[in-house]
């Protein structure tokens, strides 16, 4: 299979020097690329990540932005069998980045932010017939239904859930569905032995 998958917490420019971002450090996306490429897959990673370690045989496409990481899936999607969005998009940007450096005064200031288009939504959207494409929910509470609802909204084959425990750790906890099928709950482990198991429940659809 070539899979295209995202990785990564997005940068939403504020001025050239400031940005809104989130504590996703990529690696459960880098470990989904490596477990791919194990077990044989091509492998396309977007990703905004910073500072991890390069994955051998991977076509890398680096990005900053939920704009950049959209236009960069659009231009991919086409040629991949499954997209896994792993990556944590930013939900708003600022409407109006400043093009220089904001000076601090005593002043307050206010920045208007405007929602990010929906990556997830529009893959699930124009997806073709044999195509699979996996989300991820990221859930505070009422885990499970939140998960589910996005499984349906977005009209994709498999729904990844988990906590905000899984934020930068090395270890993650999580459930998996499809449409059809029953919750299934891998057991706390690493994120390499956590995303072979994605991967391979993948090939199995």
């Amino acid at each position: 299979m070539k899979f295209l998958i995202t990785a990564g917490g997005t940068r939403e420019r504020i001025d050239p020097v400031r940005f809104i971002s989130n504590a996703s450090s990529g690696k459960m996306g880098y470990a989904l690329a490596e477990a791919a490429i194990g077990a044989g897959h091509e492998i396309v990673l977007i990703t905004a990540a910073k500072g991890l370690k390069a994955i051998e045989g991977a076509r890398v496409v680096n990005v900053e932005s939920a704009g950049e990481m959209f236009e960069a899936v659009k231009k991919e999607f086409g040629e991949c069998d499954c997209l896994v969005m792993a990556a944590a998009v930013s939900d708003y940007t600022p409407c109006s980045p400043a093009k220089n450096k904001i000076k601090k005064s005593d002043d307050s200031i206010v920045i208007v932010l405007k929602a990010t288009e929906d990556i997830l939504k529009w893959a699930g959207e124009h997806k073709k017939k044999e195509q699979l494409v996996v989300g991820f929910a990221l859930e505070d509470k009422d885990v499970r239904s939140r998960a589910q609802g996005k499984l349906e909204s977005k009209k994709l084959d498999m729904i990844v859930a988990n906590t905000p425990a899984a934020i930068g750790a090395e270890e993650s906890c999580v459930e998996i569905k499809t449409p059809t099928g029953q919750w299934q709950s891998l057991p706390r482990a690493s994120k390499t032995v956590t995303a072979r198991k994605i991967i391979k429940a993948i090939e199995q659809l």
